[in-house]
């Protein structure tokens, strides 16, 4: 078995493409053995690519813009999609079937505060009609923070991404009311990354081989199996928790067949980070992104 290392920016459910590689047995199968991480806090998880620790990662196609916007090359290259829709959800403290995005305005909410998280709920917020700068938003950091701020009774809404909503749901602490995907429509939302010389190697390509045999699990297997095969990595979720996310992400269509990033899935990517000011031009597609490799 060839060692193969795999770092996460975030670890949750919304990169079940990635961790079914490991859990459904794929990357073995093709005589990969997985060791994964996640990136520490402040680290993007694309410095373990730089340094040799890590052979492959999840990041996301915004990754690029920082590089590109200070005339710079990028050192890694996005080479396929895992999630071509944000994955976050809109969690309430109370049911609330009748929600409309027009009642976040004046209301207490609990946000990511920056990145990729923030400028695509923004959008959301654009396309919903409604204006960001009148939502009262409290970021008290990441993932845990803010899972942890909502628990202690901050907020009368939480972004987070998932199996978390469904486990505030589980725990009675909430309701999720709306998926901020379905507001944005598709676009480059999470990609996996690598140096280009590795997409070269034969490793790359046993990956890829493993990673189109995942993709097409994760959308013909049942949410319950998944989840079983998954139930490890999320000790702390209960395993109907983790079946029910799963599906709903089945269900919303962020796991697409095709493994390419997309060229309408990167000019969505780029209308999101205009809009948001975070970027004062389109970049070309190949400066950031390119072909996985065949695996054949």
């Amino acid at each position: 078995m060839t060692k193969i290392s795999i770092q996460f920016t975030l670890f949750s459910a919304f990169y079940s493409p990635l961790i079914s590689t490991m859990s459904g047995g794929f990357l073995e199968a093709e005589g990969l053995e997985p060791e994964w991480s996640v990136s520490p806090p402040g680290v993007p998880a694309i410095a373990a690519l730089e340094d040799g620790s890590a052979h492959v990662v999840q990041s996301a196609l915004s990754q690029g813009f920082g590089p590109l916007s200070r005339g710079e090359t990028p050192t890694v290259v996005h080479f396929a999609q895992i999630n071509e829709m944000d994955g976050f959800f809109l969690t309430a403290r109370e049911p609330d079937p009748d929600f409309t995005w027009d009642k976040l305005e004046g209301a207490d909410a609990v946000l990511f505060g920056g990145g990729q998280p923030l400028a695509m709920f923004k959008y959301a917020c654009h396309k919903a009609g409604i204006d960001y700068d009148r939502i009262n938003a409290i970021n008290p950091g990441g993932a845990a923070d803010i899972d942890k701020a909502f628990r202690e009774g901050q907020g009368q809404y939480v972004q987070q991404q998932g199996p978390y909503p469904q486990q505030l749901e589980a725990d009675g602490v909430g309701h999720v009311v709306a998926q901020v995907g379905k507001q944005i429509g598709p676009c480059g939302f999470s990609s996996l990354a690598a140096r280009r010389e590795w997409l070269e190697t034969d490793m790359a390509a046993a990956f890829m081989r493993a990673y189109r045999k995942t993709r097409a699990y994760m959308n013909e297997t049942p949410a319950a199996e998944i989840a079983r095969a998954e139930r490890s990595y999320f000790p702390e979720i209960d395993e109907a928790v983790l079946a029910d996310c799963i599906a709903t992400y089945q269900q919303l269509g962020c796991w697409t067949p095709h493994v390419e990033i997309t060229q309408a899935a990167f000019e969505a990517t780029l209308d999101i980070f205009q809009y948001n000011g975070i970027i004062d031009e389109r970049y070309a597609y190949d400066r950031i992104c390119a072909a996985p490799p065949s695996g054949d």
